[in-house]
């Protein structure tokens, strides 16, 4: 492996700043930081920054857009050795749970009243969604789940995963995001079973 070229180095270290960005956002918020603030905790220089983004508002939506392609990739990959539709699901509902556990309830406050970040969740949960119905169809076509309308099952998936991520099931049963997940999946999986 010879060293790096410096694109490749450039790239790197920008997915390193990303990762760091998205890990103090996750943990503490991002509306009371200032750019000089960002600057000082993640040990770089304003105009680091500002080659990753032209504004803080820039930034964090970059950063939003980041942090969910992330948890994309380690959610397919979680399942992407599963075999059968259940086991699916479940898997999927589950990683999608730990990938959002590290969120706490400042980002998530946050997140939602920012309208570009909101925007990225948001275009998120449908996708992670379509995913849960793309997950059902398979099921379907072997023959593992009943025939359902599994557009039906996505939509009502989609909606208890924005309220699991706006903190609402939290807020009204005690259960954490991951036991969320995991009862939806489990209540899904037993409605649409044969």
């Amino acid at each position: 492996m010879g060293t790096p070229l410096p694109s490749e180095f450039a790239t790197r270290r920008r997915l390193e700043l990303f990762d760091s960005i998205v890990d103090l956002f996750l943990a503490e918020g991002f509306v009371q930081f200032t750019l000089d603030e960002m600057a000082g905790r993640l040990r770089c220089s304003k105009s680091t920054l500002y080659t990753l983004a032209d504004s803080k508002e820039q930034l964090v939506r970059s950063a939003t857009v980041h942090f969910f392609r992330r948890a994309t990739d380690e959610v397919e990959a979680r399942i992407a050795p599963v075999d059968g539709a259940r086991k699916r699901i479940v898997g999927y509902l589950d990683a999608v749970g730990a990938a959002l556990a590290p969120a706490s309830d400042r980002f998530m406050t946050d997140l939602n009243a920012f309208a570009p970040a909101r925007e990225v969740y948001e275009r998120n949960t449908r996708m992670a969604a379509e995913r849960v119905q793309e997950l059902i169809d398979e099921g379907v076509a072997a023959g593992e789940f009943r025939s359902v309308h599994a557009a039906f099952a996505a939509d009502l998936t989609a909606t208890v995963m924005a309220r699991i991520q706006q903190r609402g099931v939290r807020t009204t049963t005690g259960l954490d995001d991951a036991d969320a997940y995991r009862e939806l999946a489990a209540i899904l999986t037993s409605g649409i079973g044969k």
